[in-house]
């Protein structure tokens, strides 16, 4: 076991990013060489309705949860620790999705995907 990563890890001196693709939500955790970790991922598909391709809000966060549990599931399983703090996070998502949300976060429609190819005024 590596101790210097444990100890980063241990002290939140470590940085996660999650992005969430079209097929899949990816995590993982860099050290402060910024060399990978750790990572951890949750398949999902987004789904056709009322002709829009789109996910749920619903499902954004269990895929998120799910992602994240996979993820420090891993860091436990290598380095005997749990992530209590992190120095950052960053969240990107995919290139040509987009949520329209109002002050609050509350969604104004349902998402778009890459997917979507008409046009809504």
């Amino acid at each position: 076991m590596n101790m210097k990563i444990r100890n980063e890890i241990m002290q939140g001196e470590t940085i996660l990013g999650i992005e969430l693709g079209s097929t899949r939500i990816k995590g993982v955790l860099i050290g402060r060489d910024n060399e990978p970790i750790a990572s951890g991922s949750y398949d999902w598909e987004n789904r056709f309705e009322d002709g829009i391709w789109t996910y749920h809000p619903e499902d954004v966060w269990a895929g998120i949860q799910g992602c994240y549990k996979n993820l420090t599931d891993n860091i436990s399983e290598k380095f005997g620790v749990g992530v209590e703090r992190l120095g950052a996070i960053g969240i990107s998502g995919m290139m040509h999705g987009y949520i329209a949300t109002d002050q609050e976060g509350n969604w104004l429609t349902t998402s778009r995907t890459w997917r979507n190819t008409t046009y809504e005024v």
